[in-house]
């Protein structure tokens, strides 16, 4: 399974919010938000910090999705 955060940006839109307001929200750095954008794995505290500033959970902001098989 890989991680995938397109619900956050989905929110970020819902909220008028850029991801420069997100980082300057939650205090993360330019190589977390990378991170989120390349749809790696970041730091439970980042994911913590986000759903404060958004006030929202992590189901709301990020998915697991399952890989395809590949024979």
């Amino acid at each position: 399974m890989t991680i995938c955060y397109n619900k956050l940006w989905k929110l970020l839109i819902d909220k008028n919010m850029k991801k420069k307001d997100l980082r300057l929200a939650t205090g993360m750095s330019t190589t977390a938000l990378a991170k989120l954008g390349r749809n790696e794995h970041v730091n439970t505290e980042i994911l913590t910090k986000i759903c404060e500033a958004l006030d929202c959970d992590f189901c709301d902001i990020i998915e697991l999705v399952k890989e395809e098989q590949h024979d």
